[in-house]
């Protein structure tokens, strides 16, 4: 079933046309990753979507009912709340539909015929399920948790920064679960833990998403469509990331030579992922069913986790690296490096050797320290204590601020500044108008000044800037922020071929799987590890790793309550326990008459015509739920009093 259709939309701004006679149709259960390259229409097809943007042509048909919402790049909070009141407040027509629903329950126990009660109790239900409102209380806590919002839920929003105010927003409209939940760029601002939590949230909750993301490995794993905008037009793919690659090499081949360049691309993509995932998956089978064995084995025999979890801690530090290391130059040796800043421990005792040709990704939580260390590397901070012994080489640096690069430039002055027309890159002599292009610069940018770029163009400039560098090292601050996935690819793609040393910070787990050969992991209070796996073997095994601690400490729980339970035989029963002994024999008399009588109108054709079969059905069902739930109440209540 459609929820929101769009059709024969066009959109134009000026003299730019974005979108030309363009049909969308978002069916309810979907979740549909909007992708394409910088400024070709996806936030305006997300707006039109909502219905904040008006088309220049074309209608958009939603039932007016339908709750849409969106997670805006840049929310706006009132100045007196503090997160958890701004959260709340999000959620007051749930809380509301959950008192409604204790009172209707009251109501309904003491009145089994009144049917506008059970009718009313019946939608408040539906409600409920619907957004799976149940356990509220517990979701704000969790989502508090796992998003680091909880050491500042008493904190005025606005006295927050940015991604951290974006992190409140997406809290409350996850736990919110609007009928459609658009996001745009979802995974900003967020590390790999709360990017994990957000996928599997949005999966078991069953969320109709819409959403615009260059994280490849979040649209791998959420997205049931790919719908790309090009050339004006929309073109649909099904599945995630992996099947749009496949479908899109076919589609390319029937296209002409023109595309050479981007099928060639694509088909490098695809069977890199296609041998990254099947090797995983293959080493990962048989660790996965040991962990699931585990779980019943655990309660008969514990140490089992332990050995367990000895032999993944150790898989987690396995060594895949290259032969002769001893043959490469050193670029940094660093011994007991200690940092900290404002009584915040980010680095402690860490030592390291870093190499030529070593390609390292520094990953964690966010504020651990991990841009930290390039600049202590770097040498724009210096360390507590420690030593970072820097040898005789070049380095080429990209932060997120695009120091490098001067507004009142223009592209051609950027890349010449000494004229003339050509740029040196690894060692080829291009034309800069080529070698742009390979950046996806049309020529008619050479002179347009870098102040009238967007964010993301900006970016691509740097970047194509840092690779006309002659520089025997790399370092590179959150280099794949605000690109479209074409461009990552480039990105990728040189990075491969660059033979020097190469250091980046990202949360970007495949652009991380693609590239690094080496991790260090900033685990936050100074512990910095050090791990040759992929990043998602690493992810895969430490969440391995939670779920065995997870398991010890329910044997633990077991085994102390069975404890306990012969050291503290219960006296006497409770005030609850004993109303429930008083009560539940009269309220399960009642309830047995009521199911006869409604069993004997179901047998009587002129009773079950008067009464409607459909209703008598349906009460009975619920009726026998009740005394179903009050009888084993009862029988629990039973067995204690006799043992007393």
């Amino acid at each position: 079933m459609a929820l929101i259709d769009l059709f024969n939309i066009k959109k134009q701004y000026d003299i730019k046309l974005l979108l030309n006679d363009v049909d969308f149709h978002l069916n309810s259960n979907e979740r549909i990753a909007i992708v394409g390259q910088n400024g070709c229409g996806k936030s305006t097809l997300m707006k039109i979507a909502l219905g904040v943007e008006e088309p220049t042509e074309g209608k958009r048909v939603v039932n007016s009912s339908l709750q849409v919402e969106m997670l805006a790049q840049q929310p706006h909070f009132e100045a007196d709340l503090s997160v958890r009141d701004a959260i709340l407040g999000e959620l007051a027509e749930l809380k509301n539909a959950q008192e409604e629903h204790k009172r209707l329950s009251l109501e309904v126990a003491n009145d089994f015929e009144n049917r506008e009660l059970l009718a009313k109790l019946e939608n408040i239900t539906a409600f409920l399920d619907h957004h799976n409102a149940w356990n509220l209380d517990d979701k704000i806590e969790r989502i508090l948790q796992e998003f680091k919002l909880k050491e500042y839920e008493n904190r005025l929003v606005i006295s927050l920064s940015g991604g951290e105010q974006r992190r409140v927003a997406l809290a409350s409209l996850v736990l919110k679960k609007p009928d459609v939940l658009l996001l745009d760029e979802p995974t900003n601002h967020l590390d790999v833990y709360m990017v994990e939590f957000l996928e599997d949230i949005l999966l078991k909750e069953k969320f109709t998403l819409l959403f615009i993301s260059h994280d490849r490995h979040f649209i791998d794993t959420i997205a049931t469509r790919v719908i790309e905008v090009e050339n004006q037009g929309l073109v649909s793919y099904k599945g995630g990331y992996r099947d749009y690659l496949v479908q899109k090499e076919e589609r390319m081949k029937s296209l002409a030579k023109s595309h050479d360049t981007l099928l060639k691309m694509l088909k490098r993509e695809e069977e890199w992922l296609g041998k990254s995932v099947r090797a995983r998956e293959k080493r990962n089978q048989g660790r996965k069913a040991r962990v699931f064995e585990l779980r019943e084995q655990a309660k008969k025999n514990p140490t089992l986790i332990r050995k367990m979890q000895v032999e993944l801690e150790r898989e987690k530090k396995s060594w895949r690296g290259e032969k002769g290391l001893s043959k490469r130059k050193m670029l940094f040796d660093v011994e007991n490096l200690n940092y900290s800043i404002a009584h915040k421990l980010l680095i402690e005792n860490f030592s390291t050797r870093i190499l030529q040709r070593d390609k390292i990704a520094i990953v964690g939580v966010n504020g651990a320290g991990k841009s930290t260390m390039l600049k202590l590397l770097l040498g724009r901070l210096k360390a507590n204590s420690g030593v970072i012994d820097k040898g005789e080489f070049t380095i080429g640096y990209f932060d997120q601020h695009r120091e490098m690069l001067n507004d009142e430039h223009t592209l051609i002055e950027t890349f010449c500044p000494d004229g003339g027309d050509h740029v040196d890159v690894q060692g080829r002599h291009m034309h800069v108008y080529a070698y742009l292009k390979t950046f996806l610069f049309p020529e008619e940018y050479m002179s347009k000044k870098v102040g009238q770029l967007s964010g993301g163009e900006k970016n691509r400039v740097a970047l194509a800037l840092l690779f006309t560098k002659n520089v025997e090292c790399l370092i590179l601050d959150e280099p794949t922020n605000d690109l479209d996935i074409q461009t990552i690819t480039i990105l990728e793609d040189k990075l491969i071929a660059f033979q020097g040393a190469l250091l980046f910070v990202s949360h970007d787990r495949y652009f991380i799987d693609k590239i690094a050969s080496k991790l260090f992991i900033f685990k936050g209070n100074g512990l910095v590890e050090e791990s040759f796996q992929t990043y998602t073997e690493y992810l895969e095994i430490e969440k391995e790793l939670k779920e065995l601690n997870s398991i010890e400490k329910e044997v633990i729980q077991t085994t102390d309550k069975i404890e306990d339970k012969k050291e503290k035989k219960q006296t006497k029963l409770t005030y609850k326990q004993q109303q429930a002994y008083d009560n539940l024999p009269d309220e399960i008399e009642k309830l047995e008459k009521k199911i006869e009588e409604i069993n004997s109108c179901l047998y009587d054709p002129k009773c079950y015509e008067e009464k409607g079969l459909t209703t008598l059905s349906e009460e009975l069902v619920k009726l026998e739920k009740i005394y179903e739930d009050k009888t084993e109440e009862y029988l629990e209540v039973l067995e204690i009093f006799e043992s007393l």
